[in-house]
């Protein structure tokens, strides 16, 4: 089994394309009155006009990305003002962030195999290998 797409919920279109497209990098292919189909890398992200109400809590969207490219994103979201909603502190470089709609999301460098060799390092509280 694999994500085949995620879905976000967007009150102006036009606003959440500039940002997805212009601001994060990612392909815009096709739009229309109520939706827009991009990719970041492989992913499959789809755009739905509607009222959005995004979670309050921990639940967030991460997307991978070099160091270098980071970087210049993280940069490049200050810059357009964007909102931190969290400071990183965990194995590998993050920015979290949300979207026009209030949708949490991350950047993130790093994987679940550097992520699971910080752990054997320095494991989380009931930690259960499996």
């Amino acid at each position: 089994m694999d994500i085949n797409h995620i879905t976000f919920s967007v009150a102006d279109l036009s606003a959440s394309i500039a940002f997805y497209r212009d601001l994060l990098g990612m392909r815009l292919h096709v739009f229309w009155d109520t939706g827009a189909y991009l990719t970041a890398g492989e992913t499959w992200i789809c755009l739905s006009v509607g009222v959005p109400q995004p979670a309050n809590d921990y639940s967030h969207v991460a997307f991978s990305i070099g160091e270098e490219e980071l970087y210049e994103l993280r940069t490049k979201l200050r810059n357009a003002g964007i909102t931190e909603w969290k400071q990183n502190s965990s194995e590998g470089d993050s920015i979290y962030f949300l979207d026009p709609n209030g949708h949490r999301l991350e950047l993130h460098c790093g994987t679940l195999v550097t992520r699971l060799a910080e752990l054997e390092k320095l494991p989380y509280k009931g930690l259960v290998w499996c």
